[in-house]
């Protein structure tokens, strides 16, 4: 883990989740709604979060579904 998560933002739990009584589940980031999901895609997401080990595979697998996990220099180590 300490491979994807190099500065450590997850520890700092930006982002949260809700489900609502019909299953829909609407994910924040920094209290600002940035995805909603339904359907099977809902239902895939809430088995993978009941099966997360902790809180910090938890957000990454909020980062991950929302697409915001990437900030900044993403290069990998490749010269000009």
């Amino acid at each position: 883990m300490s491979r994807i998560d190099k500065r450590n933002r997850l520890d700092e739990n930006p982002f949260h989740y809700r489900v609502a009584k019909d299953q829909t589940v609407f994910i924040d980031y920094q209290g600002k709604l940035v995805k909603t999901l339904k359907g099977k895609e809902a239902e895939r997401f809430l088995d993978k979060i009941k099966a997360a080990e902790d809180d910090k595979t938890v957000q990454l697998h909020l980062a991950k579904i929302t697409g915001n996990f990437k900030r900044g220099n993403e290069r990998n180590d490749k010269t000009l």
